[in-house]
């Protein structure tokens, strides 16, 4: 029996219910997508926003200044977080208790919140968020290689003077794949003149 069997309309009918159930998933996300932090626009966030928006633009992301103001946005700010699962303050175990959806939503935030600032950077604020939130290692990592896959975060000088396109923190390597992988908050100073010679 098994020598003429055909496993084509098996897997045909597999790839069939995982794209059923990854549809599910991102129409959730288009969902959110259309509606993200809409409820910033209204009483009691948008009074809070509306004076401490142009604040935080100005201000360095994590700085005591930047802490300082949402310490002031109070009232405002705990209904936002009490009201958007992309928050980890939503959830009472913390990004533990995020879904997937949850996840991608905050990471979009994020990005597009550095690009509200001047001095917004993808990822600084994303190693400040791993020690506010106690994101393992693991986690952080795949949010860095997703946001490295999007071309979210502005190139970076290589070390090893290759390529001023390289994106150094993402465990990538360079973009062209000619240097070796470099991981994210490794000790960049130990370029050598081999990964020189690649120039």
């Amino acid at each position: 029996m098994t020598d003429n069997y055909d496993s084509r309309p098996a897997t045909l009918f597999h790839s069939q219910r995982v794209g059923e159930l990854m549809i599910a998933m991102i129409k959730e996300m288009l969902d959110r997508s259309h509606c993200h932090d809409r409820s910033k626009c209204e009483s009691p966030e948008v009074e809070v926003f509306n004076e401490f928006t142009p604040k935080l633009k100005d201000a360095t992301y994590g700085s005591d200044e930047y802490k300082g103001f949402l310490e002031g946005m109070g009232e405002g700010l705990a209904h936002h977080y009490a009201h958007n699962s992309h928050h980890p303050e939503w959830h009472p175990r913390g990004v533990n208790g995020m879904t997937l959806v949850d996840i991608v939503e905050m990471l979009s935030d994020w990005k597009a919140a550095t690009e509200r600032s001047d001095t917004g950077d993808l990822r600084t604020s994303m190693e400040i968020q791993k020690e506010r939130f106690g994101m393992s290692d693991q986690l952080v990592d795949i949010l860095f290689n997703t946001a490295a896959h999007f071309g979210w975060f502005k190139p970076n000088p290589c070390p090893c003077g290759y390529s001023t396109e390289c994106y150094i923190h993402c465990g990538d390597g360079h973009a062209d794949g000619k240097c070796p992988p470099w991981e994210r908050g490794a000790d960049y100073s130990r370029a050598t003149s081999e990964h020189k010679e690649n120039k």
